[in-house]
C-alpha cells in the first residue's frame, strides 16, 4: 500500500483494534492496514471524508453504517480534538505524535459514546499504549 484513506474515527479504531470486527473478511482487510501501520509507521495516510480504506469491506449483507450521520458526527469529532481536516496528507507515525499529544484514554467514552465497540475498552488501551510509548500489539490470529 503507498498511501492508506482514512477516516477522522478510523484513526482511532486502529489504535484499538485487535481482530474484531463485522465479518471474516472486514477483519482481514483491517488486519492489513494495521499491521501495515504497525510495522511501517512512516506509511503515508490520506484523511478523507466518508467511507475510506477501512470501509471498503465493510460487508454487503449488513445494514449500512459507514454512511450514517452518526459515523460522520464522530469523524468530526476526533478530528477536532486531534486537530487533524480532511485533506490532511501525513504519516501513521505524526498521526501516532498527533494522538499522544491531544488525548487521553478517557477521551474515548466522550469521542466515541455511540460505536458499539467502545465498551470492550480496546481503543482506550490504544490511546494508553500510544501516550506511554509502548508498541502497538500484533493481531492475534483469529
Amino acid at each position: 500500500m503507498n498511501s492508506i484513506r482514512l477516516r477522522g474515527h478510523h484513526l482511532l479504531c486502529l489504535l484499538g483494534y485487535r481482530g474484531m470486527g463485522y465479518s471474516d473478511s472486514f477483519c482481514d482487510n483491517m488486519t492489513v492496514v494495521y499491521e501495515t501501520l504497525r510495522k511501517q509507521p512512516d506509511t503515508r495516510i490520506e484523511l478523507v471524508e466518508g467511507p475510506d480504506d477501512i470501509c471498503s469491506a465493510y460487508p454487503k449483507d449488513q445494514p449500512p453504517h459507514c454512511d450514517d450521520h452518526n459515523v460522520y458526527d464522530r469523524d468530526t469529532r476526533v478530528l477536532d480534538k486531534l486537530g487533524l481536516h480532511t485533506g490532511t496528507a501525513m504519516t501513521w507515525a505524526d498521526i501516532c505524535t498527533v494522538v499522544s499529544a491531544t488525548m487521553r484514554p478517557d477521551d474515548i467514552g466522550l469521542l466515541c459514546a455511540t460505536c458499539p465497540w467502545e465498551r470492550y475498552g480496546v481503543c482506550k488501551d490504544g490511546v494508553r499504549l500510544i501516550r506511554s510509548g509502548e508498541p502497538l500489539p500484533p493481531v492475534a490470529n483469529r
